[in-house]
Protein backbone atom coordinates (compact mmCIF):
# COMPACT_ATOMS: atom_id res chain seq x y z
CA UNK A 1 0.00 0.00 0.00
CA UNK A 2 2.71 2.35 1.24
CA UNK A 3 4.26 1.57 -2.68
CA UNK A 4 0.93 2.74 -4.42
CA UNK A 5 0.94 5.88 -2.06
CA UNK A 6 3.70 7.15 -2.91
CA UNK A 7 3.83 6.26 -6.40
CA UNK A 8 4.24 9.65 -8.60
CA UNK A 9 1.13 8.80 -10.80
CA UNK A 10 -1.16 8.93 -7.18
CA UNK A 11 -0.07 12.84 -7.41
CA UNK A 12 -3.09 14.88 -8.00
CA UNK A 13 -2.21 16.41 -11.16
CA UNK A 14 -1.85 20.21 -9.52
CA UNK A 15 0.65 19.14 -7.02
CA UNK A 16 2.68 16.76 -9.70
CA UNK A 17 5.09 19.52 -10.70
CA UNK A 18 6.63 17.30 -12.99
CA UNK A 19 4.06 16.31 -15.13
CA UNK A 20 3.23 19.85 -15.04
CA UNK A 21 6.47 20.69 -16.54
CA UNK A 22 6.00 18.16 -19.78
CA UNK A 23 6.20 19.44 -22.92
CA UNK A 24 2.78 18.45 -23.43
CA UNK A 25 1.40 20.62 -20.41
CA UNK A 26 2.46 23.75 -22.20
CA UNK A 27 -0.83 25.01 -23.01
CA UNK A 28 -1.59 24.30 -19.26
CA UNK A 29 1.09 26.26 -18.46
CA UNK A 30 0.46 29.43 -20.49
CA UNK A 31 -3.10 29.66 -19.35
CA UNK A 32 -1.74 29.42 -15.41
CA UNK A 33 1.13 31.96 -16.38
CA UNK A 34 -1.89 34.49 -17.30
CA UNK A 35 -4.58 33.79 -14.97
CA UNK A 36 -2.34 34.44 -12.12
CA UNK A 37 -1.56 37.71 -13.08
CA UNK A 38 -4.91 38.67 -14.59
CA UNK A 39 -6.44 37.30 -11.31
CA UNK A 40 -4.64 39.47 -9.70
CA UNK A 41 -5.05 42.83 -11.57
CA UNK A 42 -8.93 41.96 -11.83
CA UNK A 43 -8.96 41.81 -8.02
CA UNK A 44 -6.85 45.49 -7.35
CA UNK A 45 -9.42 46.87 -10.37
CA UNK A 46 -6.70 47.97 -12.45
CA UNK A 47 -8.40 48.25 -15.74
CA UNK A 48 -6.32 51.26 -17.34
CA UNK A 49 -2.52 51.37 -17.73
CA UNK A 50 0.36 53.55 -19.34
CA UNK A 51 3.13 51.23 -19.73
CA UNK A 52 6.61 52.51 -19.94
CA UNK A 53 9.18 50.33 -21.74
CA UNK A 54 13.48 50.69 -22.26
CA UNK A 55 16.51 50.09 -21.85
CA UNK A 56 17.75 47.36 -17.82
CA UNK A 57 21.72 49.54 -19.01
CA UNK A 58 20.40 53.15 -18.32
CA UNK A 59 21.32 53.57 -14.63
CA UNK A 60 20.53 56.32 -12.24
CA UNK A 61 22.27 59.47 -12.77
CA UNK A 62 24.04 59.24 -9.12
CA UNK A 63 25.33 55.04 -10.14
CA UNK A 64 27.03 56.57 -13.61
CA UNK A 65 28.62 58.92 -11.49
CA UNK A 66 30.37 56.41 -9.16
CA UNK A 67 31.07 54.38 -12.07
CA UNK A 68 33.27 57.21 -13.71
CA UNK A 69 34.59 57.55 -9.90
CA UNK A 70 35.20 53.95 -9.92
CA UNK A 71 36.71 54.02 -13.79
CA UNK A 72 39.22 56.76 -12.74
CA UNK A 73 40.31 54.99 -9.51
CA UNK A 74 41.14 52.53 -11.84
CA UNK A 75 43.21 54.41 -14.01
CA UNK A 76 44.78 56.22 -11.37
CA UNK A 77 46.19 52.91 -9.77
CA UNK A 78 47.17 51.68 -13.24
CA UNK A 79 45.62 48.28 -12.07
CA UNK A 80 44.50 47.53 -16.54
CA UNK A 81 45.12 50.78 -18.63
CA UNK A 82 43.22 49.61 -21.53
CA UNK A 83 40.70 48.28 -19.25
CA UNK A 84 40.63 51.38 -16.98
CA UNK A 85 40.16 53.43 -20.37
CA UNK A 86 37.31 51.36 -21.88
CA UNK A 87 35.60 51.45 -18.50
CA UNK A 88 35.64 55.01 -18.02
CA UNK A 89 34.48 55.88 -21.78
CA UNK A 90 31.40 53.24 -21.09
CA UNK A 91 30.55 55.08 -18.00
CA UNK A 92 30.82 58.46 -19.18
CA UNK A 93 28.45 57.29 -21.87
CA UNK A 94 25.94 56.24 -19.31
CA UNK A 95 26.30 59.15 -17.50
CA UNK A 96 25.16 60.55 -20.71
CA UNK A 97 21.65 58.13 -21.33
CA UNK A 98 21.07 58.53 -17.82
CA UNK A 99 18.96 61.88 -18.18
CA UNK A 100 16.55 59.44 -19.70
CA UNK A 101 16.14 57.85 -16.38
CA UNK A 102 15.18 61.46 -14.88
CA UNK A 103 12.88 61.78 -17.58
CA UNK A 104 11.12 58.18 -16.87
CA UNK A 105 10.95 58.81 -12.95
CA UNK A 106 9.65 62.20 -13.83
CA UNK A 107 6.97 60.40 -15.90
CA UNK A 108 5.93 58.00 -13.24
CA UNK A 109 5.28 60.69 -11.03
CA UNK A 110 3.41 62.91 -13.39
CA UNK A 111 0.92 59.81 -13.96
CA UNK A 112 0.55 58.66 -10.46
CA UNK A 113 -0.26 62.27 -9.49
CA UNK A 114 -2.63 62.54 -12.41
CA UNK A 115 -6.38 63.44 -11.38
CA UNK A 116 -8.97 61.10 -12.55
CA UNK A 117 -11.83 61.73 -14.93
CA UNK A 118 -11.63 64.18 -17.68
CA UNK A 119 -10.05 63.55 -21.03
CA UNK A 120 -8.44 60.45 -19.14
CA UNK A 121 -9.09 57.74 -16.62
CA UNK A 122 -7.02 57.02 -13.85
CA UNK A 123 -3.89 55.05 -15.79
CA UNK A 124 -1.86 52.86 -13.36
CA UNK A 125 1.64 52.76 -14.29
CA UNK A 126 2.93 49.43 -15.27
CA UNK A 127 6.63 48.21 -16.53
CA UNK A 128 8.56 45.05 -17.13
CA UNK A 129 9.80 45.26 -13.75
CA UNK A 130 13.59 45.45 -13.86
CA UNK A 131 15.93 47.90 -13.57
CA UNK A 132 16.88 50.91 -15.71
CA UNK A 133 14.47 52.43 -16.90
CA UNK A 134 11.96 50.44 -15.73
CA UNK A 135 13.11 50.75 -12.24
CA UNK A 136 12.81 54.48 -12.83
CA UNK A 137 9.15 54.43 -14.23
CA UNK A 138 7.92 52.61 -10.95
CA UNK A 139 10.02 54.67 -8.99
CA UNK A 140 8.45 58.09 -9.99
CA UNK A 141 5.16 56.39 -9.36
CA UNK A 142 6.62 55.21 -5.87
CA UNK A 143 8.26 58.33 -5.09
CA UNK A 144 4.40 59.65 -4.82
CA UNK A 145 2.80 57.74 -3.28
CA UNK A 146 1.10 55.88 -6.11
CA UNK A 147 0.18 52.04 -6.87
CA UNK A 148 2.78 50.88 -9.83
CA UNK A 149 2.81 46.86 -11.93
CA UNK A 150 6.05 45.24 -12.54
CA UNK A 151 5.75 42.24 -14.78
CA UNK A 152 9.21 40.55 -14.56
CA UNK A 153 10.58 37.64 -16.36
CA UNK A 154 12.33 34.76 -15.50
CA UNK A 155 15.64 34.50 -17.51
CA UNK A 156 18.59 32.15 -17.37
CA UNK A 157 20.35 34.58 -15.42
CA UNK A 158 17.46 36.00 -12.88
CA UNK A 159 16.65 39.45 -12.97
CA UNK A 160 15.67 41.09 -9.71
CA UNK A 161 12.20 42.82 -9.48
CA UNK A 162 13.45 46.55 -8.64
CA UNK A 163 12.01 47.77 -5.54
CA UNK A 164 9.85 50.37 -6.34
CA UNK A 165 6.97 47.96 -7.62
CA UNK A 166 3.68 47.83 -5.39
CA UNK A 167 4.27 44.60 -3.81
CA UNK A 168 0.76 43.55 -4.13
CA UNK A 169 1.75 44.43 -8.16
CA UNK A 170 4.74 42.58 -8.27
CA UNK A 171 4.90 39.45 -10.54
CA UNK A 172 6.86 36.64 -12.45
CA UNK A 173 6.01 35.25 -15.49
CA UNK A 174 7.82 32.52 -17.96
CA UNK A 175 6.55 33.21 -21.12
CA UNK A 176 7.34 36.46 -22.85
CA UNK A 177 4.48 35.82 -24.97
CA UNK A 178 1.95 35.98 -21.79
CA UNK A 179 4.07 39.26 -20.74
CA UNK A 180 3.55 41.15 -23.57
CA UNK A 181 -0.49 40.23 -23.68
CA UNK A 182 -0.43 42.02 -19.91
CA UNK A 183 1.78 44.75 -20.65
CA UNK A 184 -0.39 45.88 -23.20
CA UNK A 185 -4.27 44.28 -22.57
CA UNK A 186 -5.15 47.20 -20.59
CA UNK A 187 -2.33 49.66 -21.84
CA UNK A 188 -4.12 53.16 -22.92
CA UNK A 189 -0.73 54.81 -23.58
CA UNK A 190 2.75 53.08 -24.77
CA UNK A 191 6.10 55.15 -23.88
CA UNK A 192 9.31 53.91 -25.56
CA UNK A 193 12.85 55.07 -24.28
CA UNK A 194 15.88 53.95 -25.53
CA UNK A 195 16.79 50.43 -25.47
CA UNK A 196 18.19 47.45 -27.49
CA UNK A 197 16.72 44.38 -28.83
CA UNK A 198 14.09 43.53 -26.48
CA UNK A 199 12.98 47.51 -26.38
CA UNK A 200 12.53 47.22 -30.64
CA UNK A 201 10.72 44.14 -30.33
CA UNK A 202 8.39 45.84 -28.03
CA UNK A 203 8.35 48.92 -30.22
CA UNK A 204 7.53 46.76 -33.62
CA UNK A 205 4.88 44.22 -32.00
CA UNK A 206 3.11 47.52 -30.63
CA UNK A 207 3.33 49.43 -34.46
CA UNK A 208 2.33 46.28 -35.99
CA UNK A 209 -0.58 45.74 -34.07
CA UNK A 210 -1.62 48.90 -34.66
CA UNK A 211 -1.23 49.21 -38.38
CA UNK A 212 -2.90 46.05 -38.51
CA UNK A 213 -5.53 47.16 -36.53
CA UNK A 214 -5.16 44.19 -34.03
CA UNK A 215 -5.71 46.41 -31.01
CA UNK A 216 -7.31 49.64 -30.57
CA UNK A 217 -5.48 52.91 -31.51
CA UNK A 218 -3.45 54.43 -28.71
CA UNK A 219 -0.91 57.03 -28.39
CA UNK A 220 2.76 55.60 -28.77
CA UNK A 221 5.18 57.85 -27.69
CA UNK A 222 9.50 57.95 -28.97
CA UNK A 223 11.37 59.52 -25.52
CA UNK A 224 14.52 60.41 -27.68
CA UNK A 225 14.43 61.32 -30.77
CA UNK A 226 17.93 61.41 -31.94
CA UNK A 227 18.54 57.96 -30.35
CA UNK A 228 15.35 56.56 -32.23
CA UNK A 229 16.20 58.21 -35.75
CA UNK A 230 19.53 56.90 -35.49
CA UNK A 231 18.73 53.39 -34.29
CA UNK A 232 15.20 52.67 -36.97
CA UNK A 233 15.66 54.69 -39.92
CA UNK A 234 12.68 55.48 -40.64
CA UNK A 235 13.14 57.73 -43.79
CA UNK A 236 14.94 54.42 -45.02
CA UNK A 237 12.37 52.28 -44.94
CA UNK A 238 10.10 54.32 -46.49
CA UNK A 239 12.20 55.62 -49.37
CA UNK A 240 12.32 51.53 -49.46
CA UNK A 241 8.41 51.20 -49.79
CA UNK A 242 8.69 49.03 -46.80
CA UNK A 243 6.54 50.84 -44.80
CA UNK A 244 3.82 54.10 -46.07
CA UNK A 245 4.30 57.77 -45.14
CA UNK A 246 1.15 57.64 -43.15
CA UNK A 247 2.38 54.73 -40.95
CA UNK A 248 4.81 57.63 -39.06
CA UNK A 249 1.58 59.04 -37.84
CA UNK A 250 1.06 56.23 -35.68
CA UNK A 251 3.79 57.35 -33.31
CA UNK A 252 5.67 60.88 -32.22
CA UNK A 253 8.69 61.78 -30.32
CA UNK A 254 9.18 63.71 -27.62
CA UNK A 255 12.08 64.43 -25.24
CA UNK A 256 10.74 65.41 -21.18
CA UNK A 257 7.86 64.21 -19.49
CA UNK A 258 6.11 66.58 -19.51
CA UNK A 259 6.15 66.56 -23.11
CA UNK A 260 4.70 63.16 -23.07
CA UNK A 261 2.40 63.50 -20.91
CA UNK A 262 0.66 66.18 -23.18
CA UNK A 263 1.04 64.21 -26.31
CA UNK A 264 -1.36 61.70 -24.52
CA UNK A 265 -4.02 63.97 -23.10
CA UNK A 266 -3.78 65.40 -26.61
CA UNK A 267 -4.04 62.21 -28.35
CA UNK A 268 -7.52 61.23 -26.49
CA UNK A 269 -8.32 65.09 -26.92
CA UNK A 270 -8.18 64.62 -30.65
CA UNK A 271 -9.81 61.54 -30.82
CA UNK A 272 -12.66 62.58 -28.97
CA UNK A 273 -12.39 59.45 -26.93
CA UNK A 274 -11.51 58.48 -23.74
CA UNK A 275 -9.80 55.50 -22.24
Amino acid sequence: MRGLIESPTYLQADEDLAFLRRPEMCGVRLQLDYWKTEESLQRHTIHHTIVVYGSTRIPAPSVARQRIRHARRLLRENCDETGGHEALNVAKAQLQRSRYYDVARELGRIAGTAQCGGVLSCLALVTGGGPGIMEAANRGAYDCGAPSIGLNISLPRDQEPNPYITPELCFRLHYFAIRKLHLLERARAAVFFPGGFGTCDELFEVLTLLQTQKIKPLPVVLVGESYWRRAIDFDFMISEGMISPDDMRLFVFRETAEAVWDAIVHWYESHETAP
